[in-house]
């Protein structure tokens, strides 16, 4: 091999050397990991208590539950099997409960999650009512409910079932949404 082949090659070395150191110098560093893991909670209370107040100053929500946890970034509840009572401006306050609840950051909304069972008790003019369903979410203020899932309606002499309900708690009128079907038996009157 020539002088001039390995001069060559030398020089042609320093040069991909050098440019590589100067690739090397110029690239911006990369971007810091963005990761931040699992959300954390800000808190978490056990065994809690909680009302709710509407506009109006009074009560819209009593929430008991064994875990609730707050987290980080959307600032909303996330609850283990909650027991709530949603009052009523007339009649009496529905009751249930629910496997999970979610309630969003304003304290607006509420999110009934898995199987969820509400009570409401006779009332001076009408019997106790049930309602059975899954995924529920409730406007306390609004005194709204939606589902979209199948829906059980049971009072003492008639059972109603359908797929997805929207409910008015403050004027007692509940709409099943699809393949609605009921069963009234006839009302017993005691013997004279």
């Amino acid at each position: 091999m020539s002088r001039r082949m390995l001069l060559a090659l030398f020089v042609l070395g320093v040069a991909a050397a050098l440019t590589q150191l100067a690739l090397w110098w110029l690239t911006p560093p990369p971007p810091p990991s963005t990761f931040a893991g699992p959300p954390r909670s800000s808190y978490t209370l056990h065994d809690f208590h909680l009302t709710a107040l509407g506009d109006d100053g009074r009560p819209a929500l009593f929430l008991q539950a064994p875990q609730l946890d707050r987290r980080n970034g959307d600032d909303a509840l996330y609850i283990n099997a909650p027991r709530f009572i949603l009052p009523q401006n007339n009649g009496p306050a529905w009751q249930g409960h629910s496997r999970f609840g979610w309630v969003n950051a304003q304290g607006t909304e509420l999110k009934l999650l898995g199987d969820v069972h509400m009570l409401q008790p006779a009332t001076g003019g009408g019997p106790p009512s049930t309602i059975t369903s899954q995924n529920i979410t409730a406007w306390p203020r609004e005194h709204r409910l939606v589902s979209a899932a199948r829906t059980e309606i049971q009072q003492p002499n008639a059972t109603l079932v359908g797929i997805g309900f929207r409910a008015n708690t403050a004027t007692r009128t509940l709409e099943l949404l699809d393949d609605a079907h009921g069963t009234f038996l006839p009302a017993t009157h005691p013997a004279p």
